[in-house]
């Protein structure tokens, strides 16, 4: 297998050098560049056509922001943004990033030294090996709404409970369904987005600032509300007791992902069943699927988000190979389906 072509781009000298010297160790990555801004970055992707761009953020003439922009729009391929100012607290920069198209992003050591680099260097690989995966397209508006009909479209009684399952691009695809809805939206929407250890607090506040719904981590003892957003703890799975109360169950390695989107929507399936309503977003890997199938047999509504719509294709595809999703939606038009189902 080739290695993943990468082009570094950093304003910082001793930067450069440091994850050169960190990444030079995998025989799975090669660096075909480097630039010192965005606008160097510009002119240097046709020329080595990386597979991956690793940014800095705060840069001049042209920061990693705009960077971003630009190569969505001009040669789109997944962008991680290694930077100081994407520490656990700074929300704006972190989520303007993600929505400007970044796949992911991942805070430099604080102190510069390269012993502190070499100690996040496994991390770091993975993560790049990771987004070599993705397929990214430029920006679109999206798709009109197109639905095939494997699942399960019999069902009794109003919708009483949507839960949402996510991983990556999962705060763009979950920000562009809730800022959708309206504030008397009738329903509690549940949500396990797989998200990095520190960053659950954050997310939550970005989608404070542009949803109508009240958006919160859902507490223990606590029953889903209608108008209201909620999150499954970090390190944690999401459940419901026999009375339809939030719990938190332990998360081991043996349990896969965490929060666990299969283990919400079988709860979902049990407590609320003919009445519950799935979405299964972007994301690698299957979690999800089992759960889709589960909300499927309850007789409630399934949706995954299409191919085209998608950072990546990987669980929703699952699902809907598994014939146990209803219907096939672009992003842009979930949240029309679920008010003119819910709502109307």
């Amino acid at each position: 297998m080739s290695p993943t072509k990468i082009l570094l781009v950093d304003d910082s000298l001793i930067a450069l050098e440091l994850l050169q010297r960190l990444l030079r160790d995998s025989p799975e990555i090669e660096i075909v560049g480097t630039a010192r801004n965005g606008r160097e970055a510009l002119e240097s992707i046709p020329k080595v056509n990386p597979s991956v761009i690793c940014t800095d953020l705060h840069m001049s003439p042209i920061d990693g922001l705009e960077l971003t922009k630009e190569v969505m729009e001009k040669f789109p391929r997944p962008i991680l943004v290694i930077s100081n100012s994407v520490q656990e607290n700074d929300t704006k920069n972190i989520f303007g990033l993600l929505q400007a198209g970044a796949v992911d992003i991942f805070p430099k050591p604080t102190s510069g030294d390269y012993a502190e680099y070499e100690q996040i260097k496994n991390r770091l690989i993975a993560k790049i090996k990771m987004l070599s995966k993705v397929k990214v397209k430029a920006r679109s508006s999206g798709l009109d709404a197109k639905s095939t009909n494997s699942g399960n479209l019999d069902r009794t009684g109003n919708i009483r409970a949507i839960a949402i399952g996510a991983s990556t691009g999962g705060p763009q695809a979950i920000h562009k369904i809730i800022t959708a809805l309206p504030a008397n939206f009738p329903v509690p929407v549940i949500c396990a987005q797989h998200i990095g250890d520190g960053f659950l607090t954050g997310l939550i506040s970005w989608l404070k600032e542009d949803s109508q719904l009240n958006v919160k981590i859902a507490q223990l003892g606590e029953t889903p509300a209608p108008k209201t957003v909620y999150f499954a703890p970090e390190r944690a799975h999401l459940e419901f007791d026999a009375q339809g109360k939030f719990i938190y169950s332990n998360f081991t390695s043996s349990t896969g992902t965490c929060p666990s989107i299969d283990a919400l929507f079988r709860s979902v399936a049990r407590i609320y069943g003919s009445t519950s309503a799935s979405i299964l977003l972007t994301g690698l890997g299957t979690d999800g699927v089992a759960g889709t199938e589960a909300i499927n047999a309850s007789g409630g509504i399934t949706i995954a988000q299409d191919e085209h719509s998608c950072l990546v294709f990987g669980m929703s595809k699952a699902a809907i190979a598994s014939n146990g999703v209803a219907h096939v939606l672009s992003l842009a038009d979930i949240a029309p389906f679920l008010i003119a189902e819910i709502v109307n």
